[in-house]
């Protein structure tokens, strides 16, 4: 497990440093599958400077967000907020603490989370539903296929 959060780390890493392509997020916390994806373009961006109140709305009251980086394979997003719990059964997501704390559902319990956790979510699981202890919550989601924008069923 340590071998496979190193790689997904280094994965992450090598993805920012490669370039990101900044694209606005029409109207979702993630990107939507269909969207083209836009070649790479070398960019640097600084996510802690990046506050709640910059981040475009979202469909979620509670949630801003913009995609960074979007290709066939897959999204990477910035996200800031809450949202209920739900799955997602197309995609598996990677998420990446960068400010915030406090415990959400992953699967069928409450989970601490601090800046530095990295959250792994399978297709399927039950997540969401945070409880913010300090917050706003920020956080890098990488979608795996790109979710599609029917590929959120929210749970009880």
């Amino acid at each position: 497990m340590r071998h496979t959060t190193t790689v997904l780390i280094l994965a992450t890493a090598s993805a920012f440093t490669a370039g990101l392509a900044i694209t606005p997020l029409a109207g979702h916390a993630i990107a939507d599958a269909h969207a083209e994806a836009a070649p790479l373009a070398p960019a640097m961006i600084d996510l802690a400077a990046l506050k709640h109140g910059d981040l475009p709305a979202t469909p979620n009251p509670e949630m801003n967000g913009k995609a960074l980086v979007t290709t066939d394979n897959a999204t990477i997003a910035i996200q800031s907020g809450n949202v209920a719990k739900h799955i997602h059964q197309k995609s598996d997501e990677i998420q990446y603490i960068i400010e915030g704390s406090g415990a959400m559902w992953l699967g069928g319990e409450r989970k601490e989370f601090k800046p530095g956790t990295l959250i792994i979510i399978p297709k399927g699981t039950a997540h969401g539903g945070t409880i913010v202890s300090s917050g706003p919550v920020k956080a890098i989601a990488i979608k795996i296929p790109p979710q599609a924008k029917d590929d959120v069923v929210f749970v009880n």
